[in-house]
């Protein structure tokens, strides 16, 4: 079988996360993210899950996440997926937005998988160029085609993007984004919304397109995240948002970030270099 390799590059001048996975069999389960992702399956097949629809995405398929869009995916055969993507927060992605399009307005990718050879030769490029570290301003410019491109065939206002969600779902979101580092109990979460047990469990994975444990664990990921690029341990990484231990945190940040705690927080140490293959 192909040794497995991840290789993840933070570039200061763009502000974006290009990862470069290869040989890889890991699932990866229902989970979101609070930024894009933009990627392109090099090899393999995997069955994807997104926002309540099946996909069969294989070699040449470009992937589009909005932030908040739910997706799981498994291996469909034997095989292993080699695959590229890039990581562009919301805030960054409001600058290219303003740039390429004069509004500053979040887009919303109406479609999550495409088929779009004008799209890869924008992405493919760019990609090897962050992952090699180029000073040239030839990697901006792939940038701006890459989101002008997808801006004006696959993109409406990010607000559309978004399912309607009743107020309570909205209450229990707002409770876990602020008491995410404590000990957070159905209850507490049921109490402040002001739901029953089973009706929020109900009318949230409906909303949300996951559990209210998962999405919690996602925030918890999200602001740990955030946390190994300044430089904070593992351990303090942990305890700050709201893990049990070291082991659960790591556990769960490698199954949905695809890298330990710690390899993800030695890119940043060092944004200098380039990324450095994991697993070799």
């Amino acid at each position: 079988m192909k040794k497995e390799t991840r290789t993840v590059v933070y570039d200061e001048e763009l502000r974006v996360e290009a990862y470069r996975f290869e040989g890889i069999v890991q699932p990866f389960p229902n989970h979101f993210h609070e930024y894009y992702v933009i990627g392109f399956v090099e090899d393999g097949e995997r069955c994807l899950s997104c926002k309540n629809q099946e996909y069969l995405i294989k070699k040449g398929d470009i992937v589009l996440f909005n932030p908040g869009d739910n997706h799981a995916c498994v291996q469909s055969d034997d095989g292993t997926l080699d695959y590229r993507g890039l990581n562009i927060s919301k805030e960054v992605m409001l600058d290219l937005a303003e740039e390429v399009t004069g509004k500053r307005e979040l887009p919303g990718f109406s479609q999550n998988v495409i088929y779009d050879e004008e799209v890869t030769c924008c992405l493919r490029p760019l990609h090897e160029l962050v992952m090699k570290g180029s000073g040239e301003f030839e990697k901006e410019e792939s940038l701006l085609l890459l989101i002008s491109t997808l801006t004006q065939q696959y993109s409406q206002p990010f607000e559309s993007c978004i399912p309607e969600c009743r107020e309570e779902i909205e209450k229990a979101c707002a409770f876990m984004e602020e008491h995410y580092a404590e000990r957070i109990t159905l209850d507490r979460i049921c109490r402040h919304a002001g739901l029953s047990k089973s009706t929020l469990l109900r009318a949230f994975t409906k909303s949300k397109g996951v559990t209210p444990y998962s999405y919690l664990e996602n925030i918890r990921i999200g602001k740990a995240k955030k946390l190994l690029e300044q430089g904070v341990p593992p351990i303090e990484a942990a305890l700050q948002t709201g893990f049990s231990d070291q082991s659960h945190f790591t556990n769960y940040f490698n199954r949905f970030i695809g890298l330990a705690p710690g390899v993800y927080r030695e890119i940043f140490l060092d944004r200098g270099e380039e990324g450095k293959p994991y697993g070799e």
